[in-house]
Parts: C-alpha cells; structure tokens; sequence
C-alpha cells in the first residue's frame, strides 16, 4: 500500500519532500536490482553476451552511493525548495500596475 500523506502533497513542505527524495531512491535500487540481476544472470550463462557487465554495475553503485549520500547527509530540507505562490503573485501584480501607468 503507498504511504498516505495527511494534508495537501507540497512541495514547500519539507517533509513532503523529504519522503519524495527517498521514494525515488528506493525506486532507484529497486531498478538497479532488477536490471543487474537481469545482466549478471545472463553473464552466467554466457560471459561473451554482456562482457561489459561489471563496468555497467560499478558506475550504476557509484550513483546509487552519489544518490544516497545526497539524500541521507547533504539535502537540506529545512527552507522551501519552491518560491511562495503569494510571493509570486505580488511580484506579477506589481509588473502588471507599473505597466498599466
């Protein structure tokens, strides 16, 4: 069952973002688990098919621990991401007047 989020899904809300970061890193393993297991199997049965395979399994872990440390020790989530919505609205109203005189 997919998490249920309580209020209106905002990016401003750093919690919000925050759980979307990590959903899409376990979504990222997740794919990264499926298509190497997928080219190691098929490197076990014939190592001439996917000679490469190794190479494509260690710059995809480099990533993956890239991702990682981005999400669980760099990402800052304690100020808004996304600029406030009346903010953006004062700034267009007051282009709008000034163009109006």
């Amino acid at each position: 069952m997919p998490p249920r989020w309580p209020r209106k899904p905002d990016r401003r809300d750093s919690a919000y973002r925050r759980l979307e970061d990590r959903i899409n890193f376990a979504v990222h393993v997740a794919l990264f688990a499926a298509v190497n297991s997928g080219l190691w199997f098929a490197h076990q049965l014939n190592s001439l098919w996917v000679p490469w395979v190794a190479k494509v399994t260690g710059i995809w872990v480099a990533g993956l621990a890239i991702h990682g440390i981005y999400i669980f020790a760099i990402a800052n989530y304690s100020k808004p991401s996304v600029p406030d919505d009346d903010a953006t609205a004062d700034v267009t109203t007051e282009a709008t007047k000034q163009r109006e005189t």
